[in-house]
């Protein structure tokens, strides 16, 4: 049975804290988190006591220097590194649709299988970016926006 800390909660280990700044730091949430130290090290914890070791939550606001700085470290890290993340390329969400929508198909869910179908189709059109091209007719430029007069109501006596 694991030590017990203040307020009769369950001692992390140093391994565990790590664990547990690391995963925060790549924004899992503290649900997510606490699951997982319950897994990988037998302890259980609440969520709320997993935001003790977020810095930018209140909870974690008096952080030991150690900790705030591994945190600092890992987002720093996780946010640059974002390309080592699979489903960060199209053609990985591309193989995974299909590899969804075949066997959807193959299970006779037809319905799930044309989903699967036109989310790639939108992935291929690039539904899912922020890159939006506006252009005129065949790819032209637009047309410049045109004068707009603004004409004077008559009072009518309401004024």
């Amino acid at each position: 049975m694991p030590k017990q800390g203040g307020r009769g909660r369950p001692k992390l280990t140093p391994e565990a804290q790590t664990y547990v700044v690391q995963c925060l730091a790549m924004f899992d949430p503290p649900s997510v988190v606490a699951a997982a130290v319950k897994k990988e090290f037998g302890i259980t914890v609440t969520p709320q006591a997993m935001e003790v070791y977020d810095p930018n939550k209140r909870a974690g606001a008096k952080i030991a220097d150690k900790w705030r700085a591994l945190f600092n470290e890992t987002r720093k890290a996780f946010l640059e590194d974002s390309a080592a993340i699979g489903v960060s390329h199209q053609v990985y969400r591309l193989r995974a649709l299909q590899r969804m929508a075949e066997k959807a198909e193959s299970q006779g869910n037809i319905g799930l299988a044309a989903q699967l179908l036109e989310q790639a189709a939108k992935e291929m059109g690039n539904a899912f970016t922020n890159k939006r091209e506006l252009t005129g007719k065949d790819g032209k430029d637009l047309p410049p926006p045109s004068a707009v007069t603004i004409f004077q109501l008559p009072d009518n006596g309401r004024g």
